[in-house]
This record gives C-alpha cells, sequence and structure tokens, in this order.
C-alpha cells in the first residue's frame, strides 16, 4: 500500500451547462498570460514600449499552436491515421498533444511577422519573452496530469504519479511523474535565463539562446524515463535526438553571435525612447497644473499694495504748489 503519492484528477474536464472547462487547455491559456506579462516587463525594461510584447503574441501563440500540434500529429501519425484511427482526431487539441519543437519553431515565424510589422528586430523580442516561455511551459505541463499522460517508467517513490484511467492502453498504477519533472526543470531554466541575462547583459537573441540550450538538456534525460509509445533511431527516442541537435544549434548560435555582435542592443524598438519622453513630459506638466501654489492667483490686497506707491507719488507735488500760493495770499490780505 502507497502511503504516499501524486493523485491523478478524476477527470480533466469540467462541464458549465453546455461549455466544456478544461484543465488542459486552462493551463495553456494561463501559461499565455505569464509569458506576455512578463515579457512585457523585460521589454519595457529594455527600452520597448508597453504592449508591443503583446501585439506581436497575437501572431506568434496562433503560429505556435499550430506548430505545436503539427509536431505531434507528423511525428506520432499513427495515432490518427493508422488503422482504426479517426484522422478527425488530428484536430482534438483540447485531447493533450502539442510538441514544443514545432510550437517554438512556427512561433518564431508569428513572431517575425509580428516584429517586421513593428520594425523590431527578432533576436531582441526573444530575448525579452525566452524566461517567460520558460515559465508558460512549467505551467502548460500541468496540462498533462489532467489529462493522465506523458509519465515515465514505473516506482514506488513517494512522490509516485498514481494513474487510474485505462484508456489508449495505460496500465493503472505508480509512476515517474515527468511532467512535473520538466515543469520543475522549467522554471530552473527561466530563473537561469533571467539571472544571466543581469549578470552578463546578453542581447541579439542570446537569452532566449540559452533558453533553448538550458531546456534541451532538461528534456533529455527527462525523455529518456518516459515509457509512453515513441519512434526509435538507434536505440533513442526521436524527441532525444531532437534535444542533442537542437543544443548544439543554440550554443554554436550562442558563440558565433557573441564573437559578431558583443554586447546588447541599445534600441530595441524604433521611436519608443521620444514616445516615453513625450509621455514623461505630459506627466510632468499634469503634474505643475494640479500643483495647488501654482495656478493660485495673487490676493487682491498684494496687488493693491504694489500699486500703492504710484498712488502716493502722484499728489506729491500738490502740497508743494500750495505752499508756494500761500505767500500770495497773505500778502494780498495784508
Amino acid at each position: 500500500m502507497e502511503l504516499a503519492y501524486i493523485p491523478s484528477p478524476s477527470r480533466g474536464v469540467l462541464h458549465l451547462g453546455p461549455i466544456p472547462l478544461r484543465g488542459y487547455a486552462f493551463c495553456i491559456i494561463i501559461g499565455v498570460f505569464i509569458a506576455v506579462w512578463l515579457g512585457n516587463k523585460r521589454w519595457i525594461a529594455r527600452g520597448g514600449r508597453a504592449g508591443t510584447v503583446a501585439d506581436i503574441a497575437v501572431w506568434a501563440v496562433p503560429f505556435g499552436l499550430v506548430g505545436g500540434r503539427l509536431y505531434h500529429v507528423i511525428t506520432d501519425y499513427e495515432l490518427y491515421f493508422s488503422e482504426g484511427r479517426d484522422w478527425v482526431d488530428a484536430f482534438k487539441v483540447w485531447q493533450g498533444g502539442l510538441g514544443i519543437w514545432g510550437a517554438i519553431t512556427l512561433g518564431a515565424v508569428g513572431a517575425w511577422i509580428g516584429c517586421r510589422r513593428r520594425g523590431i528586430a527578432l533576436p531582441a523580442y526573444a530575448d525579452a519573452v525566452a524566461p517567460g516561455i520558460a515559465f508558460a511551459q512549467a505551467m502548460g505541463r500541468w496540462g498533462n496530469w489532467f489529462n493522465q499522460e506523458l509519465y515515465g517508467r514505473e516506482t514506488h517513490v513517494p512522490w509516485a504519479l498514481h494513474i487510474t484511467s485505462s484508456a489508449d492502453g495505460r496500465v493503472p498504477g505508480y509512476y515517474h511523474p515527468t511532467f512535473l519533472y520538466e515543469s520543475l526543470w522549467c522554471i530552473g531554466v527561466g530563473f537561469l535565463v533571467i539571472w544571466a541575462d543581469r549578470r552578463f547583459k546578453l542581447g541579439h537573441g542570446r537569452a532566449f539562446a540559452l533558453y533553448v540550450a538550458a531546456y534541451c538538456v532538461g528534456r533529455g534525460w527527462i525523455e529518456y524515463m518516459r515509457v509512453d509509445d515513441a519512434h526509435h533511431i538507434l536505440g533513442l527516442r526521436l524527441n532525444d535526438w531532437t534535444a542533442m541537435i537542437v543544443f548544439v544549434l543554440a550554443v554554436t548560435y550562442m558563440v558565433l553571435s557573441s564573437r559578431l555582435r558583443p554586447g546588447r542592443e541599445t534600441v530595441v524598438e524604433p521611436g519608443a525612447e521620444t514616445v516615453a519622453a513625450e509621455a514623461a513630459a505630459a506627466e510632468e506638466s499634469t503634474e505643475g497644473s494640479e500643483d495647488p501654489a501654482a495656478d493660485e492667483e495673487p490676493p487682491a490686497e498684494d496687488a493693491t499694495a504694489k500699486q500703492e506707491p504710484a498712488e502716493d507719488s502722484a499728489p506729491a507735488p500738490a502740497p508743494e504748489a500750495e505752499t508756494e500760493d500761500e505767500p500770495e495770499s497773505a500778502a494780498k490780505k495784508s
């Protein structure tokens, strides 16, 4: 009898009337919001405009979802196109099945389109959103927990995942929670990128390349633990080979980029500095107009006090004239 384990949810979907609320979809949506929120903060800190990350994400996210699904369907085509399978299931994203390799690749294409429309260099944008993507992946992996999928070998460790479903060939039992391992690894990758970016001032896409390389390291050993069906090449799962190839490409990019384009971009978004300066000037003028001392008119008595010297100086000769006329009047009297 197992005294400690991670329980699996009895179901991955709740129905609010006719509307299905799927745990897998909620995890992905929350992950997207995390990536956009953190990416926006990092983009502004690097001199970009607020809202630019979200505008480009409108292009990147749909492309990423399509790319992730395409990679999964292509690499696991037998789940949808073999005998006894329904090819329509290939479109049922809510049932799980998004390949991160396809999501990043096609998502980058969408981001490139969005960046091009805004006159922004894609590497600078990628650096800003890199740790947010890692945190989004950490959140998205919990969708696999809702679907009771992507677990590892059987185990009796206290943190074993209890699989209760027998659908699609599952065998109920206790297994390594590889979804949890990858979620924790992605959180570590996100913080690693943030630290390295602050420490070494990474630019020109090197922060994003670091995220890719670090993720591949973790994905390699986690993928090796999984027991779900997968294509093998020379004894290794297809995703292990993908992780190794992508790792080499990411490290190569970091080395070449640091030599060809050292340092970090000074301007990440054209016109952002002008807009920021105008906004700061407008804010200062607004604060000045709200200052009571600045808008208060001088008291009436002060204005009167300033005019009193002019009034006193005008009649001054009058008394002197009267003193000159006094002898004449005295002579007439005498």
